[in-house]
């Protein structure tokens, strides 16, 4: 009997507004998003939204099912945020994204949530760990609970013509916004400055460039 599913899986968002959220320091490249669906259309599509509650991205119609038959065997599931990217082409140029999908039997919730820790830390250093891993695979995570990571990575998607990658591991910015969210009010503060020095060098440097 199938325990686990997982692989790195393509989403979208409805707009360039509602993308900013998935640049912005309220969605860090590693952590969590809760799977959840809605009907569109007769369709039933499965979207994520943050820790914070906002809705940032959904999956086609065919990973959507296999989400729905992941749910319909009791499954737990989880999406990582692995990566935003914009494509200029076609104009007026589009924001998407990847998540690290993890769905296993609730069973195993121990180890599984020690693993899934895990793979969210290596996200956010910028290491892409191949989570397509069958039943040997879970035996091990099973075996150290938890404590096994999978030594094979996966590439970033392919490059193609008008498309970059904006965010594919976790900020300073954001570690340091975070850890003031805690109630570290220095690094709340330095978090601040670091992003106000970014500002202003960034400026510099287009008037260096002579572009003002």
């Amino acid at each position: 009997m199938e325990r686990y599913f997982g692989t790195y899986q393509r989403f979208d968002t409805l707009s360039k507004k509602d993308a900013t959220l998935l640049i912005g320091a309220d969605c860090v490249v590693g952590e969590a998003f809760e799977i959840f669906f809605k009907t569109e259309n007769g369709k039933r599509i499965a979207w994520m939204k943050n820790r914070f509650g906002a809705e940032v991205g959904f999956f086609d119609e065919d990973f959507s099912r296999k989400l729905s038959l992941c749910e319909a065997k009791g499954f737990v599931m989880k999406a990582l945020f692995a990566l935003v990217a914009y494509n200029d082409l076609p104009s007026p140029g589009f924001y998407w994204g990847e998540a690290a999908v993890m769905c296993y039997d609730p069973r195993l919730a121990e180890p599984f949530e020690t693993f899934i820790a895990g793979i969210g830390e290596r996200l956010g250093n910028g290491v892409r760990p191949d989570i397509s891993f069958g039943e040997q695979g879970v035996d091990q995570i099973i075996q150290s609970n938890g404590t096994w990571q999978p030594t094979q990575t996966v590439p970033m998607p392919e490059k193609q013509a008008g498309m970059a990658v904006l965010k594919a591991r976790k900020k300073v910015s954001e570690g340091l916004i975070e850890q003031g969210r805690q109630g570290n009010k220095g690094c709340y503060a330095v978090s601040w400055l670091f992003i106000i020095l970014l500002v202003v060098l960034a400026a510099f440097g287009l008037h260096w460039l002579g572009m003002f």
